[in-house]
Formats: structure tokens, sequence, C-alpha cells
């Protein structure tokens, strides 16, 4: 069973597929989420708040769908052994990334104002509190907290690439990994920008990028 705050959060953003923020009120997240106002001030502190909870949240789902696609592993054979899978290499997985940042981009207007840092007015762009004005109530300190920008996104993407492939490229210079890395994700963020031609799709954009920048080993 959800929390009142994520309940408060999934009615902000149901609310905002047909609002823009600024037609969103307290009143009727509060109401949609079956708590009172006075628990959705208290959870978040104001309405800007809510936007930056609201924002984070979509910045979480996005990484941990990142870590989804470097983890995934192909289907088994039907036999159930291991003997019929086509092995994951580097490219494979980070293809993955690059296609699930494009769907997701493309799914999420959040999520692409997030990497993009192009925030339109329907959105809730939230404004960066200073340390100074940071709550003491802990629920309100959450909400307080900043959102990444693109370059901060891009970089954990980034970094969680290189610690899940370091292993698998034994020798490799992890700064020539960790560029291969973010090629790919800038990759994925190209094909949101300005999509690939007619009849391409990303992942094969993508991937044939990929094949034509070799990690070249350390030392």
């Amino acid at each position: 069973m959800p929390t009142a705050r994520e309940s408060l959060l999934d009615a902000a953003l149901s609310a905002l597929a047909g609002l823009p923020w600024s037609g969103v009120r307290m009143v009727d997240v509060a109401s949609a989420a079956g708590v009172s106002r006075q628990t959705l001030y208290n959870e978040f502190g104001s309405k800007d708040g809510l936007a930056r909870a609201l924002v984070r949240r979509e910045a979480d789902v996005y990484l941990r769908g990142v870590d989804r696609a470097l983890a995934e592993r192909p289907p088994a054979s039907p036999t159930g052994s291991d003997a019929g899978r086509t092995p994951v290499g580097p490219a494979d997985r980070l293809v993955r990334v690059a296609e699930w940042t494009v769907g997701s981009a493309r799914s999420s207007a959040l999520v692409r104002a997030l990497l993009t840092g192009c925030w339109s007015e329907r959105l809730p762009a939230p404004s960066v509190r200073t340390t100074a004005a940071v709550s003491a109530v802990p629920a309100q300190r959450r909400a307080d907290a900043g959102v990444p920008g693109p370059a901060e996104l891009v970089a954990a993407v980034r970094d969680r690439a290189l610690a899940a492939l370091e292993k698998e490229v034994p020798g490799a210079d992890p700064v020539e990994l960790g560029r291969y890395c973010e090629t790919a994700v800038r990759l994925g963020l190209s094909c949101v920008v300005a999509p690939p031609g007619r009849g391409e799709e990303p992942a094969g954009y993508i991937r044939s990028v990929l094949a034509r920048l070799p990690v070249r080993a350390a030392g």
C-alpha cells in the first residue's frame, strides 16, 4: 500500500497530465490522494517543495531503469540452461541504457526536461533552495533538497555504467571506458532532441556509432 507521500506524488503527477503546473492546486492534490491539505503541507512544506519532490522522484525512476538495463540478462534457452544465451557485451548494455533514455524522455515530459534542461511553462521547474532555507522538519528537508541538472544526471548514468562494465573489460583504461559510457548516454540524448532519419531506430544508430569507438587498454 503506497504511503501518503507516494499517493500525493502520484496525485500531483496525474493532475499535471491535464493541467499546467500553475493550474494544479494543492487542495485538489490532497483530495485526490485522500489526505488532508495539512498532511500535504506537512510532507512537502509548499507547492515548490512538492514540485522538487515530484521531479526528483522522476529522476530516481529513470536511474532505476538504467540499473535494470545494465543488469538485464538475455532470455534463458528452452532447456533452462545458459547454453542458449547470447553473451551480452558492453555495447549491448549501453545500447539498452540509451534506448531506455530515449523511451523515458518520450514518455515522461519531466524526464525529458531533466535530461535536456528545457522546461516548458507547463512543467514544475523547481527553484533551488539555499542551505539556509532548509527546514528542520525531516519531511520538509527532503522536499528542500535540490534536483539534478542534465550534467549531473548524465554523470550518474555514466558512473553506473562504468561500475557495471569495468569488470567485463579487463585492462581497459577507466578514463576511456568512462568516456565510452558517457558517449552512449549522450547518443541517446541526441536521439531525443533530434531523432534519427525515417526508418532508422535509435538502437541501430547508437550501436553503429559505438562500434566505431573501441575502448583502449590502460597504459
